[in-house]
């Protein structure tokens, strides 16, 4: 029984073996002859990962010019450990570094890792890459990689095109698709839209020898694969108008926003001091980017999205549009005035009195609106002041006030709206009233709007009490057709019939003997505009235009802002209605002041 126990364990383990063997010599044939997978496995120490990167897409005005587009580069790649004895000064002579530039470039990649490739110097131009080419062969470890650079033919719109950089751990960590070497869109339309801009990368596979010298493909590139180039985009932006716009505003701060009612698209977005786009491409703008976020004109902050300001006298169409809703006033309500002797709130100067909603406007009248805003925050109808004031601030939040708009815009503030809320902890619950909050009436006060949200309600104007979210993208280029950027129609708490009298009173700004842009009138345009003298406690008040055109069927809409450049009317009047005539005339026979405009150096 014994001797048959023990050899019946010996057949199973000879079994076992046989079985065992087998299974091991299949899979080695399987690993060493069919998987291709292991084989290139064991020869990585010969093989280079080459990424593809696509061309990004290229970028057009609304009428077809050309803004963005792409240039050769090439990035200089690394993998530490093949880096052996090399002539460093030599190397840095060539590259154009300093040894320590190559030291701590070295320590950066090695922390990387010292078996993967990385980027030691980007975006080498077309230029040096030839005579950098043919030396690398002394150099094993290196090796160079095609990109492209970005290149803006006209040195404009630098806040709405945006930059790219190199991707951030952040940027890797969020998004795996992404490695150390990548570059992303870091602002403007590069940034908003970088998943259609950016392509999608490819691989190629290349066989080296010991001196790190290209022998070909691996397996004649069955392991390749193609990069997707970018789609195309279309920009709401007006080149000419744009440029236009920059020259008027060369050596003053401010900003100038143009809008198309009818689609909300910007036509012109403006931020001065600016920048040309070009300083921030390639390995230049290591060198350029700190000396542009340290200049004292910050000409690399976007004025028309993130700067706020009191609108001033252009506020009063809101709060004339609120009256007129609400019931409180009609057209031919008046208000008297005492000129710069009336209380409690002055006018700027004399006129006769008592006036209608019209001529208020011409006049710009501080006590007529003064006497809007108190009939709408005390009426009776609503039995007390936070209740009358929770609703006036609702038909601003209407207008987009208080609020950002949310489109592909890539940075926006909201500005401020100052709620029941804030008044109550200023001054006590019930301790306040329309005379307490007084200022508000004529756009100052706790009341602040971006230059962005300015233009848009005189797009709401000209539309008649509607508007589409202002937005810089017009249509992308995909594969399967161009998609057009159509946002919603937003409707605001002010029916439309009360319009009407609001535009004629814009209308005698500019065309009324005592208008107070009635300089700028214009014998071919029909115009509506309002002047705005903005209180500045750190110094000169800031000049305010906005505006829209023609009266009847308006294709612009606009709003200036000047810093510390006096009245409405000195200086941005003539700015907005100078880019209107651009717009709308394209080539016109320039009137006296555009050179006046031209010459004004508001920052000295």
């Amino acid at each position: 029984m014994r001797y048959k126990a023990y050899e019946s364990r010996k057949v199973l383990l000879k079994v076992f073996v046989l079985v065992t063997s087998i299974v091991f010599t299949i899979r080695l044939f399987y690993v060493q002859l069919i998987d291709e997978r292991y084989v290139l496995s064991a020869n990585n120490n010969v093989l280079r990962y080459v990424t593809i990167y696509p061309a990004r897409g290229t970028v057009y005005d609304r009428n077809g010019k050309l803004l963005i587009y792409n240039e050769a580069a090439y990035d200089l790649m690394v993998i530490p450990r093949l880096v052996k004895q090399i002539d460093t000064l030599e190397f840095c002579r060539i590259v154009d570094i300093t040894k320590e530039d190559f030291i701590k470039k070295m320590e950066k990649a090695r922390n990387y890792s010292p078996f993967k490739e990385s980027v030691f110097e980007p975006q080498i131009n077309k230029e040096s890459y030839g005579y950098i080419e043919e030396k690398l062969y002394k150099y094993p470890g290196f090796y160079v990689q095609s990109r492209t650079l970005r290149k803006y033919p006209h040195a404009t719109a630098a806040h709405s095109l945006g930059y790219i950089g190199e991707v951030s751990p952040q940027d890797i960590e969020n998004n795996p698709y992404y490695k150390m070497g990548d570059y992303v869109g870091k602002s403007g339309i590069e940034k908003a839209y970088e998943a259609d801009l950016g392509g999608v990368k490819g691989l190629k596979i290349r066989m080296v020898d010991v001196f790190n010298r290209e022998k070909g493909s691996y397996l004649d590139g069955r392991y390749d694969t193609a990069a997707i180039s970018g789609n195309d985009i279309t920009m709401t932006i007006d080149l000419d108008l744009q440029e236009y716009g920059e020259m008027l505003m060369k050596n003053k701060r401010g900003s100038i926003v143009a809008i198309e009612p009818s689609t909300g698209e910007i036509l012109a977005l403006i931020s001065s001091p600016s920048y040309d786009p070009n300083l921030l491409v390639g390995r230049i703008r290591k060198q350029n980017y700190p000396l542009l976020e340290a200049d004292s004109l910050k000409p690399l902050f976007n004025r028309a999205l993130l700067a706020t300001y009191p609108p001033g006298s252009t506020f009063k169409l809101a709060g004339s549009l609120i009256g007129l809703q609400e019931g409180v006033i009609t057209p031919e309500s008046r208000f008297s005035c005492s000129g710069k002797s009336s209380s409690p709130i002055k006018c700027s100067h004399d006129h006769y009195s008592p006036l209608a909603l019209r001529e208020a406007i011409q006049e710009s009248c501080n006590p007529y609106f003064w006497g809007v805003f108190k009939s709408v925050i005390d009426n009776p109808k609503y039995n007390s002041t936070e209740k009358t004031f929770r609703r006036w601030r609702e038909y601003l939040l209407s207008f987009n006030f208080g609020k950002t708009f949310n489109s592909d815009l890539t940075v926006e503030v909201s500005g401020n709206v100052p709620s029941v809320e804030y008044y109550d902890k200023y001054f006590g619950k019930n301790h306040w009233r329309s005379m307490t909050i007084r200022s508000l009436s004529i756009g100052q006060g706790e009341l602040l709007i971006t230059p962005l949200q300015m233009a848009n309600m005189m797009a709401i104007i000209a539309n008649r009490g509607f508007y589409y979210n202002p937005h810089i993208v017009k249509a992308i280029n995909r594969e399967n057709g161009i998609e057009y950027n159509r946002p919603d129609k937003k409707v605001t708490m002010v029916e439309s019939r009360h319009f009407q009298p609001v535009i004629d009173g814009m209308y005698l700004v500019y065309n009324s003997e005592r208008g107070t842009a009635r300089w700028y009138r214009d014998a071919d345009i029909v115009m509506c505009g309002k002047t705005g003298t903005v209180q500045n406690p750190h110094g000169k008040d800031h000049s305010v235009f906005t505006a829209f055109a023609p009266m009847d069927d308006p294709k612009i809409a606009i709003a200036v802002v000047v810093e510390n450049a006096g009245f409405g009317s000195t200086y941005a009047a003539p700015i907005a209605t100078l880019m209107m005539k651009k717009y709308l005339q394209g080539d016109f026979e320039k009137p006296y002041y555009e050179e006046i405009i031209l010459e004004a150096n508001m920052i000295e």
